[in-house]
C-alpha cells in the first residue's frame, strides 16, 4: 500500500466533530450495542444504531426501549429512525431529544425490502415529495440543537430516481448532513454502486456534508470514493462484517498512514470471542448472545484455514465455554490469508422489480387513498 494523502481527516455533522469521516451504517440485527462497542475499540467515527421504528418508539415497546439504550462508553450516541407518518416521526425525535437519549438522529429512506416499499415506505417514500418534505421538516424542528441527518438511495429504479430532489428538500429543511447509498431499491445490493451519483449529489447539495455509501471494502476504497466524488465522508456497511478492525484501517487511510490490519487466525479468534462476550452482556443472556454470534462465523473466518466441522460447531454453539473450546483447536499462528479474506461480504443478491402500492408512480404527490397504504409501512424492517 502506498502512502495515502487523505482528502479529509475529520468530519463535522452539526456540532459533532468526528476524528475520522467515517460512519457505521445501520444494519438490522448487526449494529447493536455490542457490535458498535467492538468497532469503536478499533477506530474512530460515528457508530449508528440498528434502525428503530418510530411508531414502536412512541408506543415505548420494551424491545425498542432496550435497543435505544447506549452503553456508557458510547459517545456520541447515534440512533436511526424509520417512519412514514410525519407526526409520529416528529414525536419519536422529540422523545429522543427531550429524554436525552441521542446526540445524533438519522432518518432512513433507503430500505428496499418489499414488505416496506409495497406500502410506500423506505426507498419508495421520497417519490412522494410532499410526504418526504413533511417528515424531514417536522423531524428537524423536533430535533432542535441535536443534528438530524438522512440516509437514502438513488431512487426506486433507473427510471424513477429521487435522490437529487430529495437532497435539495432535505438541505432546505435544515438537515445536518445526508448520506447516499449509490444504488436504487431495485438493485438491492447487487452489481456495483454508482459513485457518480454521489458526485452529482455533492454538486447539488453545497451547504451540508454529503456522505457516500456502497462498495467500501478497504481504507483505500474509502479514500478513493472521497477523491473521485468529492464527498465529505463515507458510510460503511457490509465491508465491516466480521472485520471490525476495518475502522482502524479507515482512520489510518484518511490520516495518510501505511497501515492495514492483517490479523492472524488467533487475533481473529480473540475478536470473535470478544464480540460474543459483548453480545452476552447486551442480551443479558449467555444462550441468546451465543446464538446471535452464530451469524458472524462465516464473516470472521472468511479465507482462514478453519475446517467445515469447526465452523458448523461454532455456528451451533450454546455457551462461551463451548466457543472457547472450539477456538482453542485453531492454529492461532496461522497468518492473514490476504485476498481470500478480503473483498465483498454479506449478501449481494440480484436486481428485483420494486414492489410498490398500486399507481404509486403516477403522481409525485401523496393521494388520499395512498395515505392508508403508507400507514401500514412502519414495520420492524431495516436496510438501505
Amino acid at each position: 500500500m502506498s502512502t495515502l494523502t487523505a482528502p479529509a481527516t475529520a468530519l463535522a455533522i452539526g456540532p459533532l466533530r468526528l476524528d475520522a469521516p467515517v460512519v457505521l451504517a445501520p444494519m438490522a440485527g448487526i449494529t447493536n450495542t455490542a457490535f458498535r462497542r467492538l468497532c469503536r475499540e478499533f477506530g474512530a467515527g460515528l457508530y449508528v444504531s440498528e434502525m428503530i421504528t418510530s411508531r414502536a418508539l412512541v408506543e415505548r415497546t420494551p424491545e425498542t426501549m432496550r435497543l435505544i439504550t447506549h452503553h456508557e462508553s458510547e459517545t456520541p450516541r447515534s440512533i436511526q429512525l424509520y417512519g412514514v407518518h410525519p407526526a409520529t416521526v416528529a414525536e419519536a425525535v422529540r422523545i429522543l431529544v427531550d429524554e436525552d437519549r441521542a446526540d445524533h438522529i438519522d432518518l432512513n429512506f433507503g430500505c428496499p425490502v418489499p414488505k416496506v416499499t409495497r406500502k410506500g415506505g423506505g426507498a419508495a417514500l421520497p417519490w412522494k415529495l410532499d410526504l418526504f418534505r413533511d417528515i424531514v421538516e417536522g423531524a428537524v424542528r423536533s430535533a432542535g440543537a441535536v443534528p438530524l441527518t438522512i440516509k437514502m438511495r438513488k431512487g426506486i429504479d433507473a427510471d424513477h430516481l429521487t435522490y437529487l430532489e430529495a437532497g435539495r428538500i432535505a438541505e432546505g429543511a435544515g438537515v445536518a448532513s445526508m448520506a447516499l447509498h449509490a444504488r436504487t431499491a431495485s438493485e438491492f445490493y447487487s452489481g456495483h454502486a454508482d459513485w457518480s451519483a454521489i458526485a452529482k449529489l455533492k454538486e447539488t447539495v453545497t451547504s451540508v456534508p454529503v456522505l457516500g455509501n456502497g462498495d467500501i471494502w478497504s481504507g483505500a476504497d474509502a479514500v478513493r470514493m472521497v477523491r473521485e466524488t468529492g464527498c465529505d465522508g463515507v458510510v460503511v456497511g457490509r465491508g465491516c462484517l466480521g472485520r471490525p478492525w476495518l475502522f482502524g484501517d479507515l482512520a489510518a487511510a484518511f490520516a495518510g498512514e501505511e497501515r492495514i490490519a492483517m490479523p492472524s487466525l488467533g487475533e481473529v479468534a480473540r475478536t470473535f470471542r470478544r464480540h460474543a462476550e459483548l453480545l452476552v452482556e447486551f442480551f443479558g443472556s449467555e444462550d441468546r448472545g451465543c446464538r446471535d454470534i452464530r451469524k458472524h462465523v462465516a464473516w470472521y473466518f472468511k479465507g482462514y484455514p478453519v475446517g467445515g466441522d469447526t465452523r458448523a460447531s461454532l455456528a451451533t454453539s450454546d455457551s462461551l465455554q463451548e466457543i472457547d473450546d472450539l477456538l482453542g483447536t485453531l492454529d492461532a499462528d496461522s497468518p492473514y490469508p490476504g485476498e481470500a479474506a478480503e473483498g465483498q461480504r454479506g449478501r449481494a443478491g440480484s436486481p428485483k422489480r420494486p414492489v410498490l402500492p398500486e399507481r404509486w408512480l403516477e403522481s409525485r404527490v401523496l393521494g388520499t387513498a395512498e395515505r392508508t397504504e403508507v400507514a401500514g409501512a412502519e414495520l420492524d424492517s431495516s436496510g438501505g
